[in-house]
């Protein structure tokens, strides 16, 4: 997916629309396949034997195999079958159990609200600088127990390491990826090194869980430490931020909507939900054939690298009645902006609860904040969301 024009980065749907009536398993140039359609995915996602997400194949060629991209990306959870994927995730995934996301709800509602007094100063924000790309940050260092201090180069390192995932990767994308993951290596030594010495509280220190864990029948490398505790804040940082920005911004574009919500604040949960359908943060996934087989009759060999359009497949006629209009009430809503299966997104609890804690209380101080300016989109596909969002909050 390269030489896109400009117009498919503000709104791919109608290509996706296209491709899932027509040509819903499309052979790419590559020979890889894109699949739109949700039942597709939806099997795919929950077929471990045939399917898999482990990356090396794909990005040796395109990292090379002893740079430390190639190795932050074949090591993280996301991109793993198990053991390694069973082992990180059940340690991850105790950490963030219902009982510990409750817990970091107050803690949540303060940070918002810190941020939302320093916008009504000024008048005027920029939402994604001023505010849903600073609650992720906060959020994922306190899980890290990473200093204050030490937290402002974290979201430029994400968004790097990030943009290298990108289907068409440039040499100077790559090398600031490359520059990304070297330099949060070095700062994870270091604070790894402190964290054995003086451990956390490991029912809230995902750090200190990562590193008990070693003693405890679920060893991690050194290399599988580090590499995913970079995950961690890849994973909840860029597709949070975009959660908030992209929700915040359908309410600007349907003012009937955030009326609706204005009216019934009570409807936040099914809104998150709807935006999260509506405006997929993350909106491909990949997995690899693993041995030869079909899918809708057509035949798949095995070593095939398959493409799963999740911004398309939200978009399913087939599974959202009018899909194409934005209803906070929409139930059900069976979306698969955090995946599905084995792979669900570890953190979607947590995801979940900042976009409403954030979304939530914004419009209930700001429910007329309007646009003031031109909001920019990032141009990636893979993740969807903006650079800039200015807005006025009178």
């Amino acid at each position: 997916m390269k030489d896109l024009p400009e117009s498919f980065y503000d709104d791919p749907y109608p290509t996706y629309r296209a491709l899932q009536s027509a040509d819903p398993i499309h052979q790419m140039p590559d020979g890889s396949l894109f699949l739109t359609r949700h039942r597709d995915l939806e099997a795919i996602y929950k077929d471990t034997t045939r399917f898999s997400s482990d990356k090396k194949v794909e990005f040796a060629p395109k990292y090379g195999d002893g740079s430390l991209l190639f190795q932050h990306h074949t090591t993280s959870l996301v991109f793993n079958d198990p053991p390694l994927h069973t082992r990180v995730r059940r340690l991850i995934a105790g950490a963030l159990n219902p009982r510990a996301i409750a817990e970091m709800e107050p803690g949540l509602i303060s940070l918002v609200d810190r941020l939302l007094d320093n916008m009504q100063a000024h008048g005027e924000a920029d939402l994604i600088e001023d505010f849903a790309s600073a609650i992720p940050v906060e959020v994922i260092g306190n899980l890290l127990a990473i200093p204050h201090e030490d937290r402002a180069p974290l979201r430029g390192w994400s968004l790097e390491i990030l943009g290298a995932l990108e289907p068409f990767l440039t040499e100077d994308v790559q090398a600031r990826g490359e520059r990304a993951v070297g330099e949060f290596l070095a700062y994870l030594r270091d604070l790894v090194t402190d964290r054995r010495a003086h451990p956390g509280n490991a029912e809230h220190d995902v750090l200190t869980r990562l590193i008990l864990g070693e003693t405890s029948g679920e060893k991690l490398s050194e290399i599988e430490l580090l590499q995913n505790c970079i995950f961690i804040l890849n994973a909840g940082h860029e597709t949070t931020t975009n959660l908030i920005g992209n929700g915040l911004e359908l309410l600007l574009r349907f003012p009937d909507q955030r009326q609706r919500l204005i009216d019934d604040p009570a409807l936040i949960k099914p809104a998150v939900e709807e935006f999260l359908r509506f405006e997929s943060s993350n909106q491909l996934g990949n997995r690899r054939v693993v041995q030869n087989t079909e899918i809708d009759g057509v035949s798949i060999p095995e070593g095939a690298l398959i493409t799963l359009c999740i911004g398309a497949a939200n978009r399913d006629p087939d599974v959202f009645a009018e899909p194409e209009r934005l209803d906070i009430g929409r139930a059900p809503n069976r979306h698969l902006a955090f995946a599905s299966g084995a792979h669900a997104c570890v953190g979607l609890s947590l995801a979940r609860l900042e976009g409403r804690i954030a979304i939530g209380r914004f419009l209930a101080r700001f429910p007329n904040f309007a646009a003031a300016g031109s909001a920019h989109r990032a141009r990636r596909v893979r993740f969807r969301g903006f650079t800039t969002l200015p807005v006025t909050l009178a």
